[in-house]
């Protein structure tokens, strides 16, 4: 049920959005979403205290160090920085409270199988767009000797001794990747994941886990070997850059125009992004600090197929077909890898957008210009990707639910802002 009607949208909480002149200047790209969640999961596999810097200052890290206080682990933050400390006994429980609002929950798994040799999870919520099993995690668990049960929303998993051994995913899925690694590098043995994802993220687990005495190979390839350690030591690392916050901010340039650079970004981990963004106009180069990137008239359109990386990610799909709404000529894009995630089409199609869905395909017309409405983020990326297309309509865009937004961007609008964007966050009564 929607918590409130269209008209009740200026009651809520919402960012209102003005179409703008060009981007200017330079934004600090955070330290990626997808990569700290699952370093802070690896805090369980050992005691100690453990630094994580270049932490965003977003809701889903708030939410996962809620998910280590449950467990007894106390999470303290200092800037960008967050200090760990696991103590020798915690309780090996996350539950459905904190599960509920975030799907990354369920990286918990892996450490706390290696960690505490027990775990109940209660199965994780997260951004509405179709369902994402859990099945993959638990079949490539079991095979290094976690067991499993599931009952009453809960997953039950015990292990007495973690012991390596072949695992050859079905898909290349990061969340599996990541859980089987994590367990992997205290099982007895070696443990070999064949058709392993191999996003950055996956490779920044790796470095951390490496750092702290395990022994892991072939991160960032299809193959990656894990040698089990007996011990394992509490580190600080540094977390890689966020490549789909980066890529937002690009997103942002294609329909506003301009020349922005992003500090920190890592032109090496979005290649094949980059291509695709060069196809429509928008150039892109290696910067000393990051990437340096300049749009001058109208998009072009282009063809867009979602695939595991190096393939173009699915979070940056919302992002593109916001800014093929306002390009020249038709594009086809294709959802290869999650279902109903088009979802936000309708929201867009309000503001003025030609689009027409059919499974898991979107031909978009591109438009002269888009028209401001009242619309709703139903997930993170979905929120950024209308806020982008506010950038490109005549009017206000008013986007509620921005909470979705703030799951995964820190001071999203007053970074765009900081550009030359009009994006003002509005709170009820103030």
């Amino acid at each position: 049920m929607e918590r409130a009607h269209r008209e009740g949208f200026d009651e809520q909480e919402r960012i209102e959005v003005r179409a703008s002149g060009p981007l200017e200047g330079s934004v600090v790209i955070g330290g990626a979403k997808n990569s700290v969640l699952k370093l802070m999961a690896a805090c369980l596999l050992t005691e100690g205290t453990f630094v994580i810097r270049n932490v965003p200052d977003i809701e889903d890290v708030t939410v996962m160090a809620e998910v280590l206080r449950a467990m007894g682990v106390t999470v303290s933050r200092s800037g960008g920085a967050l200090t760990i400390e696991r103590p020798a006994a915690i309780t090996p429980e996350a539950p459905y409270a904190l599960t509920e609002q975030l799907r990354a929950s369920t990286a918990v798994l892996g450490p706390l199988l290696a960690g505490a040799g027990n775990a109940r999870v209660a199965l994780p919520g997260g951004d509405d767009f179709g369902p994402r099993p859990i099945d993959m995690h638990i079949a490539a668990l079991e095979i290094i000797g976690g067991r499993f049960e599931i009952s009453g929303g809960d997953v039950y998993a015990t292990a007495d001794n973690l012991v390596g051994n072949p695992v050859l995913l079905e898909f290349p899925s990061v969340g599996a990747t990541e859980n089987v690694m994590m367990a992997a590098v205290r099982a007895k043995g070696t443990t070999v994941i064949d058709n392993a994802a191999r996003e950055p993220e996956i490779s920044d687990l790796a470095g951390f886990l490496n750092h702290m005495g395990g022994q892991v190979t072939g991160a960032g390839t299809s193959t990656i070997v894990i040698e089990g350690v007996e011990e394992l030591r509490p580190v600080e690392h540094t977390a890689v850059s966020d490549r789909i916050e980066a890529a937002t901010f690009l997103a942002a340039l294609g329909v506003a125009g301009g020349e922005i650079t992003l500090l920190g970004a890592r032109p090496d981990h979005m290649a094949m992004l980059c291509r695709k963004l060069g196809d429509m106009g928008v150039r892109t180069s290696s910067d000393p600090d990051g990437i340096w990137a300049m749009c001058s008239g109208r998009l072009r359109s282009a063809d867009v197929s979602t695939l595991p990386y190096p393939g173009l990610p699915t979070d940056c799909k919302p992002l593109l077909v916001s800014m093929l709404s306002v390009a020249e000529g038709v594009g086809i894009v294709t959802e290869n890898l999650f279902s109903g995630r088009f979802r936000y089409v309708d929201e867009l199609v309000r503001m003025g957008a030609d689009i027409r869905t059919e499974g898991h395909h979107a031909v978009i017309r591109g438009v002269d210009r888009l028209n401001g409405a009242p619309v709703r983020a139903s997930d993170i990326r979905a929120g950024a990707a209308l806020v982008v297309a506010g950038l490109a309509a005549e009017g206000v865009t008013v986007v509620s639910d921005p909470h979705h937004i703030d799951r995964g961007y820190e001071d999203f609008a007053g970074k765009l802002n900081a550009l030359g964007a009009d994006v003002r966050r509005e709170r009820p009564g103030g």
